[in-house]
């Protein structure tokens, strides 16, 4: 569903601000920037824009969630990174000007502004800061996926599962009995490591079986955090 209408402009404003390379911009260029964007909310599962399709626009989240994914011909699933409110969508393809590389599909209920692509490079020109900014976030992305594409090629499954799992904990110390809800299906989380469910569900086995783990439903209680860590880190 689209819409010019939605929350005051002070509300976009103070969302377009979380963006990093909107930052060095002043108030009421935030606030002008806010009102020349669409609002546009999406239902749980609705796709904000197709692997391939043309870019015309930058996607800012206002609120909600946003998973972004490729899925190969024969179903496959692999998910790059989800994304909540104050994440910007579709940088790249508006500068090269190729499609998307992946598909964004909503995770919740979610809300998100559209900036058009001319607005974009407009400001850019006006603000070298903005275009710096710009260009560190892609780089941050591009060593992004060259971390996904490093774990695809050289780790086994049960390594890329324990890296997902100390990375779940965040901030909490990795300690015999922190439970970790993961809240996804064995076959959304072989997504997330890049491979099958049945792989993820062999990894699983495994590490339960050698006591780094055990598990309760969609929680994983951790049992030897340093055995998991040591995994994490590419370890025996």
């Amino acid at each position: 569903m689209r819409s010019r209408c939605g929350p005051p402009a002070g509300a976009d404003a103070a969302t377009l601000a979380r963006v990093p390379y909107f930052r060095s911009l002043s108030a009421p260029e935030l606030a002008d920037l806010a009102r020349s964007c669409r609002s546009r909310t999406l239902a749980p599962s609705e796709t904000l824009f197709e692997e391939g399709a043309a870019c015309t626009s930058l996607f800012v989240i206002a609120s909600g969630r946003i998973e972004v994914r490729q899925t190969s011909l024969r179903g496959r699933e692999q998910v790059f990174h989800t994304e909540q409110e104050g994440a910007a969508l579709g940088e790249a393809p508006l500068f090269d000007g190729g499609g998307y590389i992946a598909s964004a599909v909503a995770v919740d209920a979610t809300r998100v502004l559209s900036l058009s692509r001319s607005r974009l490079v407009a400001l850019c020109r006006r603000h070298p800061d903005v275009a710096l900014a710009l260009v560190e976030t892609l780089a941050r992305r591009v060593r992004r996926f060259a971390g996904i594409v490093s774990d695809l090629a050289f780790r086994p499954v049960p390594e890329r599962l324990a890296r997902y799992l100390v990375g779940t904990a965040g901030q909490r110390p990795l300690t015999p009995g922190l439970t970790l809800d993961l809240q996804l299906t064995q076959a959304q989380l072989a997504a997330r490591l890049g491979t099958v469910r049945e792989l993820v569900a062999r990894a699983l086995a495994q590490l339960e079986h050698a006591g780094v783990l055990s598990r309760k439903g969609p929680r994983i209680v951790v049992r030897d955090p340093a055995r998991l860590r040591a995994l994490a880190e590419g370890g025996a």
